[in-house]
């Protein structure tokens, strides 16, 4: 979701993969998996989020007004104390959420979203893969702290040029390789979608996401095949060629890349 989502409102068996979390110190880490999702709430401590997937929805954060949303994959995002918080995607997706329990104010009175900074994104990615596969090298600690501080970065976000990926292209983008994942898809045919030459497409998309569209689309791909291992007893290899690898080694080359996980690992773990 794009702000803080607890997702108490989803039956457990509409999962694709649990909740994954984490206590340390004072602070709560979790991961919230890509599935549909409605809740409202009143935020009881400031929390810091990251969404690894676009998604769409309707939300309305300290305000009456319902209005759409699209987040924006590897978007930071803050919800402060006291926030009243409704949210709502059909679909959802992938999403960290950070909390500080102990009441300590982390940032200012204003949330925000689809903010992206390279070095969040590190850490993220970081804090998914230990989340998924755990570690005792493992550091929460000095990793949340770490997400916090990037997110008191003061940073003005600036105006989007011309012919940037807006949320509208996103969704297009979104609609467009999702119908075609099983075959080959190509950056040409995506810029070519939005009317955009090839170079500037993948400078804008790299501006707007913090990846490039090849990343994307492999991001895209493992997402599908992570909700297929949940919800389907389909083969490992049958699933490698619904999401578009070119063989069951390729899919799991990328999962433990991405992941650091192996599909066969992930299906294992309740």
């Amino acid at each position: 979701m794009v702000f803080m989502n607890p997702r108490n409102h989803l039956p457990p068996s509409l999962l694709t993969e649990p909740v994954r979390r984490v206590e340390a110190g004072p602070w709560t880490i979790e991961l919230l998996p890509g599935s549909a999702y409605a809740a409202r709430y009143v935020a009881s401590h400031a929390a810091i989020g990251f969404a690894f997937d676009s998604q769409q929805g309707l939300h309305a954060i300290g305000s009456d007004r319902v209005l759409p949303f699209v987040a924006t994959p590897n978007g930071l995002a803050f919800v402060p104390a006291g926030c009243d918080v409704l949210s709502e995607s059909a679909e959802g997706g992938e999403y960290l959420r950070v909390v500080r329990a102990d009441g300590m104010t982390l940032i200012g009175d204003q949330p925000f979203n689809n903010r992206i900074d390279p070095q969040a994104i590190s850490l993220a990615l970081r804090m998914r893969n230990a989340l998924l596969h755990a570690s005792m090298d493992d550091d929460w600690e000095a990793w949340a702290l770490a997400l916090a501080e990037r997110a008191m970065a003061q940073q003005v976000l600036p105006t989007p040029p011309r012919g940037s990926i807006t949320g509208r292209r996103m969704r297009l983008l979104d609609e467009f390789i999702d119908a075609g994942l099983e075959g080959s898809l190509s950056v040409q045919a995506m810029a070519g979608l939005l009317e955009l030459s090839e170079g500037f497409f993948m400078r804008a998309f790299k501006q707007a996401t913090g990846k490039s569209p090849h990343s994307y689309l492999i991001d895209r791909r493992l997402a599908k095949a992570r909700a297929l291992l949940r919800d389907s007893t389909a083969g490992l290899s049958g699933i490698a060629l619904i999401c578009g690898f070119s063989s069951q080694a390729h899919m799991a080359t990328a999962f433990k890349q991405r992941l650091g996980v192996s599909p066969a690992q992930l299906r294992k773990r309740p």
